[in-house]
Parts: C-alpha cells; sequence; structure tokens
C-alpha cells in the first residue's frame, strides 16, 4: 500500500500520525515503572513461567515413549 503513494502523501500520512501520537498523555517512567514492578511482583506466585506447570495439567506433557524395534 505505501508502496503505491507518492512521497508527499507519504509525509502528509507520517504528519498526521505524529499529530496523533504527540496528543497520547505521557507518564514519567519513575512512576510507571514502579507500577510495574509492583505488578509483576504481584502476579508472581501464579506465572507459570517461574512456578512451571503441574504435570497433570501440562498438554505438552509426553503421551508415552516412543520405541523402535
Amino acid at each position: 500500500m505505501a508502496q503505491d503513494l507518492s512521497e508527499k502523501e507519504l509525509l502528509r500520512m507520517e504528519v498526521e500520525q505524529l499529530k496523533k501520537e504527540v496528543m497520547n498523555p505521557r507518564d514519567l517512567i519513575s512512576k510507571t515503572g514502579k507500577e510495574i514492578k509492583d505488578y509483576v511482583e504481584a502476579q508472581a506466585g501464579t506465572d507459570p513461567l517461574l512456578k512451571g506447570i503441574p504435570e497433570d495439567k501440562n498438554p505438552f506433557k509426553e503421551k508415552g515413549a516412543c520405541v523402535t524395534s
């Protein structure tokens, strides 16, 4: 799609996008970083990547051994 547009149209689209982005409210990283850290720490007890998946609920557990003769 972008290949079919002229350079002027591409620049106009970029300016429109930048106008939208400048209107987004921004928060300080010192505030949002703490919120993210608190959330991650609160959810750590239920995180399967940290805690692991019980063998009986693991959908990727091998059903049986492969036997070749």
